[in-house]
């Protein structure tokens, strides 16, 4: 005959306490999870890196189909997750559209990461 034996254990109570520092709210963390997902794509960076390091802080889309090797409507999809995700600002000029990083767009990033 086989007895199972139990084992009694004591919990810490300490270890079951709810936090006193508050967590994200569903909303909150679903802002931030759409910013850090257009960041997480390399052609999204390297747009953003291009962007960033323009001369006159801008670039046209004819630009920048050449430097990543992609095709203009798959550039213009990934510019529009950064636009959509506040990182770059779009102007419509003629039939061209020219792309500038928004003031304070990645400190506010890396402002997100450090209050998590």
């Amino acid at each position: 005959m086989n007895t199972a034996q139990t084992l009694e254990t004591t919990l810490d109570a300490a270890c079951c306490l709810p936090s006193d520092q508050p967590a994200l709210s569903s909303e909150d963390a679903q802002q931030r999870a759409a910013i850090f997902k257009a960041l997480a794509d390399p052609n999204r960076l390297r747009l953003l890196s291009i962007v960033k390091a323009g001369e006159s802080g801008e670039a046209c889309v004819c630009d920048l189909t050449e430097p990543l090797d992609l095709g203009q409507p798959t550039v213009s999809h990934h510019l529009k997750i950064l636009v959509e995700a506040g990182l770059l600002h779009r102007e419509k000029r003629g039939t061209w559209a020219y792309y500038s990083l928004i003031p304070g767009a990645l400190e506010k990033v890396a402002g997100l990461v450090t209050t998590l």
